[in-house]
């Protein structure tokens, strides 16, 4: 399947049981509800999909069951984040022979690396596979950042064809815009500023509360992109308190409370995380359920994709 790089793809949360194993019987209702709401693809493994705690086994489970879920309608798309480049090798041999049809990779992981290292780990890991490749580019958590020049020598490489774009300096899509035009597939990963990208370019949104709110997200994409500005700024300025619990280092909790509240998810999460305890888990709620009880009545979004 060719990955086009563009529209809503949710990073979605990995489900685990009371006893913590993966919960493929949750996973699998949140999956179909993305689909069902008409997301554009699914990236599995992310940093919101605990990625960091779990197995190589793991991941490939994920990876088999939701090619299996899909049935080739939307993509597949696998995160690498390893700290070696040998390691990251094989963990894309993996992600291909499970059925993955692209990838998102993270310069190397705990080693702040130069430019030098990160252009040549990038692209040691694209010239080993023929999947089609999407940078992450987020030097706020990991320190490093993907500059315009680096993607310049990254495209050299035919396989390297897309940017997560979370610097939070938007700035910066005008930026890769104007250096590579269409050749280089812009998808915003900020969920409080996604409404913004899209309206001045960018394809795609990598999302985080579409976990819990898919038809919601979706919503807003396909308003934005038919130059349906004011009602996608309506959806968008009811969903802000919610897309802001994305913006946190409990974003995994916080969406996965919000997957509760909408009955797509379960609050467990792998330790070292622990569920929200406290004034933070209250805050948290009243901005859920506040976001639950004034939930807007949407368009009929799915038509404009067919436009």
């Amino acid at each position: 399947m060719k990955v086009q790089w563009e529209g809503v793809m949710p990073a979605v949360t990995t489900k685990f049981t009371d006893d913590d194993r993966l919960d493929l019987a949750m996973f699998r209702i949140n999956i179909n509800a993305q689909v069902d709401a008409g997301v554009h693809g699914i990236v599995l493994g992310g940093s919101l999909g605990e990625a960091s705690t779990l197995t190589q086994e793991e991941k490939n489970i994920l990876v088999k069951e939701t090619v299996d879920i899909l049935e080739g309608k939307i993509p597949v798309i696998m995160t690498v984040a390893e700290q070696s480049t040998r390691i990251a090798i094989q963990a894309v041999k993996e992600a291909e022979d499970a059925g993955a049809n692209g990838l998102m990779i993270l310069p190397p992981m705990r080693y702040k690396s130069t430019d030098h290292e990160t252009v040549t780990y990038f692209k040691e890991i694209a010239k080993s596979t023929s999947l089609p490749i999407m940078i992450y580019n987020n030097p706020v958590d990991y320190k490093i950042e993907v500059t315009v020049d680096m993607f310049e020598e990254l495209m050299e490489l035919d396989n390297i064809q897309a940017v997560k774009e979370s610097t939070r300096d938007i700035i910066n899509i005008g930026r890769l815009r104007n250096r590579f035009g269409n050749n280089l597939k812009i998808l915003t990963g900020v969920d409080p500023l996604a409404l913004e990208s899209l309206l001045i370019g960018a394809d795609g949104w990598v999302a985080g509360l579409v976990c819990a709110f898919p038809a919601e997200t979706v919503a807003i994409y396909e308003l934005a992109k038919a130059g349906r500005a004011k009602e996608a700024i309506e959806i968008y300025r009811w969903f802000l308190p919610l897309l802001e619990l994305d913006i946190s280092p409990q974003l995994v909790q916080n969406i996965k409370l919000a997957e509760v509240a909408t009955g797509i998810g379960t609050e467990n999460v792998r330790p070292p995380r622990l569920p929200l305890q406290g004034a933070e888990r209250e805050r948290v709620l009243k901005v859920i359920e506040e976001g639950v009880r004034t939930r807007p009545t949407l368009p009929d979004y799915k038509a404009l994709a067919m436009c």
